[in-house]
């Protein structure tokens, strides 16, 4: 149970350091003054890419991973609503 609560804690700080870089990289473009156009093909892709492991995981591991195969479908929603802004 402890190896468990000391891999959340090693995801965690992976995942807000991730954060704080991306934070860092987005003020220093905004005060740049380049604008950074969104690529909506990246969000259809992920969609592809989280629906059937989404679908996977459920069936196999738990219940609960509905979620990621929802996320899955919400991008590839929004990628598809706005095709024509791909790149």
């Amino acid at each position: 149970m402890v190896e468990l609560f000391l891999i959340l804690g090693i995801i965690t700080a992976i995942v807000l350091t991730l954060g704080v870089v991306v934070l860092y990289i987005a003020m220093k473009k905004k005060k740049e003054g380049t604008d950074v156009e969104t690529d909506y093909r990246v969000f259809f892709i992920l969609g592809v890419c989280f629906l059937p492991m989404g679908i996977v995981f459920m069936i196999t591991v738990s219940p609960g991973f509905a979620g990621i195969a929802g996320l899955g479908v919400m991008y590839m929603v929004i990628g598809l609503s706005h095709r024509d802004k791909w790149k």
